[in-house]
């Protein structure tokens, strides 16, 4: 079967780690007969590439970006109904997604290979929060102040900035007021994450049971504690051994609501955004996603 690849660059990836990388990944595609690149021009033009490449007919999609590039990426995907398979190339800050996945993203002579070659895909679940397609999780509370924080901070990358903006919110916070479900009453939280993958914000395992394709979302509720009581409790969450610690609740379930005083900001896949309403629903969208991954590994 003749396959038409392509691939979407986004330049400004990992504060520049994207346009760092690209002579060395449009070589390597190159050699394998992909030579179709498409840099991202603005923030969000994920989409309109995407688009476009949908329209040209490339049934092969890889991009080159981190997490916020990828769920842009992939949301207009499955807008579109997700006609083209999705391959990931780590070049973020935190590439959280990809820890979920077999394919080895940040090797890119090995990437090159499975687009072009006979990779198998694996179907793989999307969320929406307050309507929004994301990819791995979307976070309430203290992790919205961190990514505030490492947006205002230039002298860091990587897993870094996100350890150092943590380190700076750690006493600073005040916590977030919210009622899930059917709680009759809010409860202040430190960290409220709703978790597709298992990882987020470059440093945090916090949902180490979250699947990507078991249709459901894992909810993990961090109650809030006294400034003292928080390093302990996000060192956990960074080893992912917090789960058993008496302030931190776990559920699984497809779907989740929210009642907030105001229209609570949000980050999904590390992009801040602010909910339309003070009710937000949180739901799983089960397989909607075509992702390659290495022969033998879909199952």
């Amino acid at each position: 079967m003749t396959r038409r690849a392509c691939l979407i660059v986004n330049p400004v990836a990992g504060r520049g780690r994207g346009a760092r990388l690209l002579p060395h990944v449009a070589q390597a595609f190159a050699a394998r007969g992909i030579t179709d690149i498409r840099p991202t021009v603005a923030p969000g033009d994920e989409v309109r590439q995407v688009r476009a490449a949908l329209d040209d007919g490339c049934d092969t999609i890889a991009v080159l970006g981190g997490d916020g590039t990828w769920s842009k990426a992939a949301a207009e995907l499955v807008r579109h109904g997700c006609p083209a398979r999705l391959a990931l190339i780590s070049a973020g800050t935190g590439n959280d997604f990809v820890k979920n996945l077999p394919e080895p993203s940040g090797a890119i002579e090995a990437m090159a290979r499975l687009v072009a070659g006979d990779a198998e895909e694996r179907r793989v679940d999307m969320a929406t929060v307050d309507g929004e397609l994301f990819l791995n999780v979307a976070g309430f509370a203290f992790d919205v102040a961190v990514l505030a924080r490492t947006q205002r901070t230039r002298w860091l990358a990587g897993a870094a900035l996100y350890a150092a903006a943590a380190l700076q919110e750690l006493f600073a916070y005040r916590g977030l007021e919210v009622a899930i479900d059917d709680a009759p009453y809010p409860s202040r939280y430190l960290l409220l994450a709703f978790a597709n993958g298992a990882h987020f914000g470059g440093m945090f395992h916090v949902a180490p049971g979250a699947r990507i394709d078991d249709g459901m979302l894992d909810a993990i509720a961090i109650a809030d504690v006294g400034a003292l009581g928080r390093p302990a409790l996000l060192a956990r969450a960074a080893r992912g051994t917090h789960l058993s610690h008496p302030r931190v609740s776990a559920r699984r379930a497809a779907t989740f609501s929210l009642r907030f005083a105001a229209p609570p900001l949000y980050e999904a896949d590390g992009e801040l955004r602010r909910a339309t309403s003070t009710h937000v629903r949180v739901e799983s969208r089960p397989g909607v996603l075509r992702v390659l991954v290495p022969p033998g590994s879909a199952g």
